[in-house]
């Protein structure tokens, strides 16, 4: 039996607890965040877990609980630390011709006349989106040159406090009607994916992010082969073990908006056949590298 941390205590941990306690995993819920921890006495023996699933998404209580548990993750600190880099993941996947969104990144504090530039580089609207948020937390769009510069002023607002860990954002080119797909990528292979729509009633309101978190519907789709492809290339340039890819499709495009290295696992009747076996698989690989 191998004990497996799992920092996240919704849904993710509730679905994947039967499957992977079925399989001779053990899960266990470690909390690293919302919680006080007397770093005297911690409350985790170093070695009471074998591995770690995904490290936890607040960077400074997951070294907290990294140096107290002393134990690999299946995505470490290095691979959320790179996904969670909105403009990093850009900028390396344009680099290896990976298609992806149109983009700008810009580090406050820059001119407004820089910015007046920014919005001129683009067909009108543009997405603002803060470079290392999630769950779509920040994202605006901006239909004019006023609204834009309205919505980098409150960014600006933001950066001021010196204490802001990230004083960058990017502008992103709008893609009107797009199929929103969450690719789900496991040691190089596909093993399923999600289209998220919005409720037509979301729609007529005006709401446009795809976020489930936002009230979006996921349902299981079976993808084309050049999509699975393309997320399989994301996860293999990016290296990192357990990738979301999420992927935009419009007319004849195909891009790669943005990854997500602590991705919820959904539903198992989403993903293909065989994926907690293949999950258990990297779990044990994960479980090798322990020093103990």
């Amino acid at each position: 039996m191998i004990d497996l941390a799992v920092a996240n205590a919704q849904e993710t941990f509730q679905r994947m607890s039967k499957p992977l306690e079925e399989r001779d995993i053990q899960v266990h819920h470690v909390p690293a965040s919302e919680r006080v921890v007397d770093l005297a006495t911690p409350p985790w023996e170093p070695d009471e877990y074998d591995a770690g699933f995904v490290y936890p998404g607040r960077l400074m209580e997951g070294g907290v609980a990294d140096a107290m548990l002393e134990i690999p993750w299946l995505n470490d600190h290095e691979a959320v630390l790179t996904s969670r880099n909105k403009a990093e993941v850009v900028a390396r996947l344009g680099r290896a011709d990976l298609p992806v969104a149109r983009s700008v990144y810009v580090s406050n504090d820059v001119s407004e006349a820089t910015l007046a530039d920014v919005f001129e580089r683009f067909e009108p609207p543009v997405v603002i989106k803060p470079n290392s948020t999630t769950r779509g937390v920040g994202v605006a769009k901006a239909h004019d040159l006023d609204s834009f510069l309205g919505i980098c002023d409150y960014l600006s607002l933001v950066h001021d406090y010196r204490a802001t860990g990230d004083r960058s954002f990017l502008v992103q080119e709008y893609l009107p009607d797009a199929i929103d797909y969450r690719v789900m990528v496991l040691e190089g292979e596909y093993v399923g994916a999600v289209e998220r729509r919005l409720p037509d009633d979301a729609v007529a309101e005006g709401q446009w992010k795809h976020n489930v978190h936002r009230g979006a519907e996921a349902r299981g789709v079976d993808l084309p082969d050049d999509h699975r492809e393309l997320a399989e290339a994301v996860a293999a340039e990016l290296e990192i073990p357990f990738l979301g890819v999420d992927l935009l499709e419009t007319g004849d495009r195909l891009v790669v908006n943005e990854t997500n290295a602590r991705p919820t696992i959904d539903e198992e009747t989403k993903y293909e056949p065989g994926f907690y076996d293949r999950l258990v698989e990297a779990i044990r690989s994960t479980a090798d590298r322990s020093p103990r």
